[in-house]
């Protein structure tokens, strides 16, 4: 490991984010933010992501978005037509909630190996499953190569709010969906619920060939580099870190350094920016799948996993349900009114994003200042204190609120803080595992996703049965209740979490060292 010069005696996530005494001989946010250790230290290359100009880092991640945006509204399209649907189709409703589970299923393993226009052409049971599996499939990047996207470009203070951009359009999409597709269905007829999707697709497909940038980045060094000499140079065109330089641990936007400004800039042609192919050194594909299968017995990654996963299936419940219950007595609702309903989950996704995105951010400087400058990752998990409360009363709001015919602005409610809820589960428990393993957070993040998407499969495929078996009010009732557990569970990590991460240092950094001798380490 000496020669990748690794803090190897340091706890993974723990970084010196703030630099309260004004000692260290690092880059700095610029700005207001002068004290804000840069997190992880950017190279010396103009082509580096996070040294990026704003215009470009903006046009990545405006690419990124358009392309979970896109995605997302395709694998959404049936959540306000699930009646109309069945009845045109001859797919039974536990069939179409089903391969909504499988669809989630294979997004997460379809990771480890790595059709929207079939969906009116399906009149069995057996055909939808099998339409939502290949989807799923092929629909598998979205669920991590976001996120790891946001890491390349943006520093450790900066995530929270980027990865909150991504979760709205992430979760946005799956609620906006429903809202034009209740009025496409009634009035162009529900087989133009998968042909517009299929354009919206294809739009998407020219935009990212054009505009979407590869962020992947071989970097020489992890965390935050200090200077020995007390000063450092501008940029240069090189991906080498001088002589005389130190590991520490730490982030901001890449404005000043201590000696000038910096001249942003690139060495690479708009062709070379774009190109589909850049040769890396890399691993046999199984191997990279069994290690995302060995870290499900790492602590944090898989409780990440399972904290994701348990906000996703209560978006699981909610599309399951709604179009049941809006659209039968007393309310009965079209499937247009239905799809509006979906306007207060957009909002709920909007303050969710906020609150989880930038005030966040704020949130994590703030601790870290109140503690020596030190920031933990467990930080992050504080926000989920609201979701002990917001997630089970919108649970019972919502079903035992339905059993009981209460007016339906209630229900439309409860559908806005529901869903504000699930954006917590994206942005805090992603954050989460990639502040704290964030050189391995490629493959970690593909683990996370196993544990999330395979929660959303069982939630889809026994959603129907449940609510069957147990009827509206039991049925939420016993689900406030397991919402409330879940939702609780933050409190594990906060006191136990530093204490599994400082278990995994050794085997972490030795991991890490490995990776970088092979140029496969996450930046």
């Amino acid at each position: 490991m000496a020669p990748f010069n690794l803090p190897v005696d340091s706890v993974p996530g723990t970084v010196h984010l703030v630099d309260i005494e004004h000692t260290m001989h690092t880059r700095h946010a610029g700005s207001g933010d002068k004290d804000i250790v840069l997190v992880p230290t950017p190279s010396n290359d103009p082509d580096d992501p996070l040294n990026w100009s704003p215009k470009r880092k903006l046009m990545n991640t405006a690419s990124v978005n358009i392309y979970t945006l896109v995605i997302g509204i395709a694998n959404s399209v049936v959540y306000s037509v699930l009646v109309p649907l069945s009845e045109a189709s001859g797919v039974s409703i536990s069939a179409l909630n089903q391969g909504t589970g499988y669809l989630f299923l294979l997004a997460g393993w379809g990771l480890l190996f790595w059709c929207t226009m079939w969906g009116p052409y399906a009149h069995s049971n057996g055909e939808w499953i099998a339409k939502n599996i290949l989807g799923g499939f092929f629909a598998a990047p979205i669920e991590a190569l976001p996120e790891i996207s946001v890491t390349d470009v943006y520093f450790h203070h900066q995530r929270g709010t980027y990865m909150g951009i991504y979760a709205f359009f992430l979760a946005g999409s799956n609620y906006f969906a429903p809202v034009i597709c209740g009025f496409i269905a009634d009035n162009q007829g529900w087989q133009w619920v998968f042909y517009w999707p299929t354009i919206f697709l294809g739009v998407g497909l020219i935009w990212c060939f054009f505009f979407l940038e590869e962020t992947n980045y071989r970097r020489g060094t992890v965390g935050v580099v200090e200077n020995t000499s007390g000063s450092q140079s501008p940029l240069s065109a090189t991906n080498d870190e001088k002589p005389g330089q130190k590991m520490g641990e730490i982030s901001g936007e890449p404005v000043t350094v201590e000696s000038g400004t910096v001249a942003y800039g690139t060495n690479k042609t708009y062709l070379q920016r774009l190109s589909l192919w850049q040769p890396s050194p890399g691993e046999n594909m199984l191997v990279r799948a069994y290690r995302s299968l060995r870290y499900l017995g790492w602590p944090v990654i898989f409780y990440s996993g399972f904290s994701y996963g348990s906000y996703l299936i209560w978006f699981n419940v909610l599309n399951a349900t709604a179009s049941i219950i809006l659209g039968g007595p007393p309310y009965n609702f079209k499937a247009s009114m239905v799809g509006l309903s979906y306007l207060s989950t957009c909002i709920g996704v909007c303050v969710g994003c906020y609150f989880t995105g930038r005030f966040s951010d704020w949130l994590t400087v703030r601790l870290a200042r109140r503690n020596k400058g030190i920031m933990e990752p467990e930080q992050r998990l504080w926000p989920f204190a609201a979701c002990v409360i917001i997630v089970p009363a919108s649970l019972i709001l919502w079903g035992v609120g339905a059993a009981h015919h209460v007016h339906w602005f209630g229900l439309i409610f409860a559908m806005g803080t529901l869903a504000g809820s699930t954006v917590f589960g994206i942005t805090l428990s992603v954050n989460y595992l990639i502040d704290t393993y964030h050189e391995i957070s490629g493959d970690a993040m593909t683990t996370c996703i196993l544990v999330r998407n395979t929660m959303s499969f069982a939630i889809g495929y026994g959603i129907t049965p449940w609510l069957t078996n147990l009827g509206l009010q039991n049925c939420f009732i016993s689900a406030a209740f397991i919402g409330m557990a879940a939702s609780s569970a933050f409190l594990i990590m906060i006191v136990f979490g530093k204490k599994f991460r400082q278990r995994s240092r050794v085997t972490y950094w030795n991991l890490v060292a490995e990776l970088m001798s092979k140029g496969q380490v996450s930046t």
